[in-house]
């Protein structure tokens, strides 16, 4: 009986499993896709039902033969029985109760053969439809048949498709073309499943300034040395970060600033990019891309925005949302960050990993790049026409989209990095304790030691010499015995022999890091190299491949152009007796540390503030296209500039209209005109302004080359990164065509260039005077 009654129990598990993945499977709204298969299963279920009867009018035929038996028997009676009789029902109930659930077995056959039925009208319907969808013809989208066609030939190149609900016919091609990717126009016989709108978007959650760095580390996680470098240095300037925060939180009065999700996504550190970083942390490599991650990672939370930390390829792939397979499908939902900040790695995989949603939401990125991206690099079509594709280039962002280490050109944003400040007190004992013959050597690679013997020679008459070049075992033969070497230092150990040198000497390499300011902060004479001819992508290696045709003067162009002497000295080294006479007046020269502002905590608190607040790439509008041919009765609409008093340049007319939202206000605006070997950015500094590229659309009209007394010929609309611009000897004017190509950068001896520059607040290059 018990093996009679387990039989019974299994069936039934079985028959309400069987009928319960039958229904389950029935729900048609779970995906447009299923109708095939569910139509397709319906007689195998009619089968399953008939079986499940069959058995159990089998089971009640065994039954009563068992019930018969046990009448003609004492198998139940005495002691000895192994189980008692009471320990289970009467035959006779059982068999009652089998009869009933075969009863009802039949009954429920009877109702899913009716439903399946009617299904089954309903599916030969439906796949009627389906067998039926044609590629529509409307001219509002006009790749639609082209992308069919794509999808009939390489629907199975991706999971992702399948994933979508894509299972080969034509209608599941044009369901996910048109409600999935947005190519083909929505199927009138799918507007019934149309989603409800959305609701309004909640009250944006206001920024609130933190107080406390805690969490940050918390944020960052563990794993890599380089995480451990970062968290380290955010550690070690804590107390300036939280001061820096309650100054500009004083400085902004209360001004409501809305919260926001931000994804911070460490391309270089993941796996997948080879992290060629974190093994470097203790060997001595540069590390001027991590200290700026740090400080980028510490100002962000200090300004209370809701912040998520990515080193792996896994975990951006399940923050944004990619779905599986091979990256060729948009995202699974709405991104869920206001914005990104991220390098050129990051770029590359989330370009490979999302699909068209790359396309959607790249007005959301910004790209923390080192040396910087200029325009005609950036336009991919401009720059595969023109010879400036490189491996870094051609992504088509706005230019103000890329965030550098130093200001080298203001078609991108200045991102920057903090230095360590001084109070007082420190100030004082690094005056009192300066060691006037004492060098420190920039490089911690002994390979920039290579071939400096000349110099090292003549620095040791008049210095002692010390270096911080990283070796496990023995000494770096590149290292002459003159020099006291301590290994790789911790910052704070270096920080304290800057505090006692009085040079710090660079030999050419890295460009552009962080530690001649930081040398500079702590009182320290920095003398570097002038190059001649200026480095740049053309002539030198190192620059060879990235987007930019800067030309670099010196080792440390920023602290030339923007510091200068005393505190920056710029010599021929091929020159011995111009190096010598350098080290001389080093030696005599008495000066204090300095740090410009924008290198402090509060300075780029400030400019990272600023940038958040203003700058939208999501919502601008769009570019102003060449003029089509108007009659004689219609007029152009007046230029908002006029002829400054002294008829040199042209300013913002008083009685022209300002937009309040416009950023930076144009009030800042002036226009010069170039001269033939300059570029922009030259033509401003000369000024003591700074190119500003937003403001090139209100250059780019005919009427301005009037307003500056410039004879045009002809005026023609062209993709250029020089224009607008003026070629004189012919009296021809260029006017830019494509917006993405206004740049600041650039130069030609046969144009002169029409500049927009505007003014700059004190020690703060990226803002001007009233954009905070």
């Amino acid at each position: 009986r018990i093996f009679v009654l387990g039989i019974g129990f299994f069936t039934l598990c079985f028959l309400m499993t069987s009928l319960g993945g039958q229904f389950s499977a029935k729900r048609l709204g779970d995906s447009p896709f299923t109708i095939r298969t569910e139509v397709m299963g319906a007689l195998e279920s009619r089968g399953v039902l008939r079986r499940m009867s069959d058995m159990l009018e089998m089971l009640m035929k065994r039954m009563d033969i068992l019930a018969r038996l046990e009448n003609s028997t004492d198998f139940h009676k005495g002691d000895e029985a192994r189980f008692p009789l009471d320990r289970f029902q009467p035959a006779a109930g059982l068999m009652e109760r089998i009869q009933a659930i075969a009863q009802n077995v039949s009954e429920i056959a009877i109702k899913v053969d009716q439903i399946l039925r009617n299904s089954l009208l309903n599916g030969k319907a439906v796949e009627g439809r389906r067998d039926q969808c044609e590629v529509p013809r409307d001219p509002k989208y006009p790749d639609c048949a082209g992308k069919v066609e794509w999808m009939r030939a390489r629907w199975t190149s991706d999971p992702c498709y399948a994933f979508f609900g894509v299972d080969g016919t034509e209608c599941s091609f044009l369901i996910y073309l048109s409600e999935v990717e947005w190519f083909c126009p929505p199927l009138p016989w799918r507007n019934r499943t149309a989603a409800a709108p959305s609701p309004p978007p909640l009250p944006r959650v206001q920024a609130a300034f933190r107080s406390d760095l805690a969490h940050l580390l918390e944020l960052i996680g563990t794993g890599k040395e380089s995480l451990s470098f970062m968290k380290k240095r955010i550690r070690h300037l804590a107390q300036q970060w939280l001061r820096a925060a309650r100054r500009l939180e004083q400085k902004l009065k209360g001004r409501q600033r809305d919260q926001k999700h931000i994804l911070i996504h460490i391309g270089f550190l993941t796996e997948e990019s080879g992290d060629v970083f974190s093994p470097r942390v203790l060997k001595g490599g540069p590390l001027g891309e991590m200290v700026q991650w740090a400080d980028i990672l510490a100002a962000l939370f200090l300004l209370g925005h809701s912040l998520r930390v990515t080193v792996s390829l896994k975990e951006l792939q399940s923050d944004l949302g990619v779905p599986p397979g091979r990256g060729n499908c948009p995202l699974t939902s709405p991104l869920p960050f206001d914005l990104i900040y991220t390098d050129y790695h990051g770029l590359q995989q989330m370009k490979q990993h999302m699909g068209l949603s790359f396309m959607k939401y790249r007005c959301r990125v910004r790209v923390i790049d080192t040396f910087g991206t200029e325009p005609a690099y950036n336009h991919e079509e401009y720059a595969t026409l023109r010879g400036y594709r490189t491996n870094w280039g051609y992504w088509n962002l706005q230019p103000t989209q890329f965030m550098t280490m130093f200001p080298h050109t203001p078609d991108n944003s200045f991102m920057g990095f903090v230095s360590e400040e001084l109070n007082q007190t420190e100030r004082q004992f690094i005056k009192s304790h300066k060691v006037s013959s004492m060098a420190v050597v920039y490089g911690k690679e002994a390979s920039i030691w290579k071939g400096k013997e000349k110099f090292l020679a003549i620095l040791n008459k008049y210095m002692e010499i010390h270096g911080t070049v990283y070796y496990e075992t023995q000494r770096p033969p590149e290292v002459p015995a003159f020099v006291k070497n301590h290994g790789l230092l911790p910052q704070h150990e270096f920080q304290q022999l800057l505090r006692k040198a009085k040079l710090f000497i660079g030999f050419g390499f890295p460009y552009e890091g962080p530690a001649p300011l930081e040398a500079i902060a702590n009182g320290c004479v920095f003398l570097q190299a002038r190059f001649n001819p200026p480095h740049s992508s053309l002539n030198h290696e190192f620059f060879r491949g990235k987007p930019t045709s800067r030309e670099v003067s010196s080792q440390h162009p920023y602290a030339e152009d923007f510091i200068g002497k005393p505190h920056v000295w710029t010599v021929d080294y091929n020159n011995s007796e111009e190096f010598e006479a350098a080290i001389k007046t080093i030696m005599r020269t008495q000066v204090d540390p300095f740090l410009p502002y924008e290198y402090t905590c509060e300075g780029m608190l400030e400019r990272i503030h600023a940038y958040i607040q203003h700058q939208d790439f999501c919502t601008a509008s769009s570019p102003p296209l060449p003029p089509k041919a108007k009659s004689p009765a219609m007029q152009s609409p007046p230029s908002p500039l006029a002829l400054s008093p002294n008829a040199t340049h042209l300013v913002w007319s008083p009685s022209a209209s300002r937009d309040p939202r416009a950023w930076p206000p144009v009030d800042s605006l002036q226009v010069w005109v170039s001269e033939t070997r300059h570029a922009c950015t030259e033509t401003c500094r000369r000024r003591g302004l700074v190119c500003e590229p937003t403001f090139f659309k209100f250059l780019n009209k005919k009427e301005v080359f009037l307003q500056l007394s410039i004879t045009c010929e002809s005026t023609e609309y062209e993709m250029n990164h020089l224009y607008p611009a003026v070629a004189e000897n012919v009296h021809e004017c260029y006017l830019q065509k494509e917006p993405l190509l206004f740049s600041c950068a650039g130069y030609n001896t046969k144009y002169r260039r029409l500049c927009p520059c505007r003014d700059y607040r004190q020690g703060q290059v990226a803002l001007c005077r009233d954009c905070l």
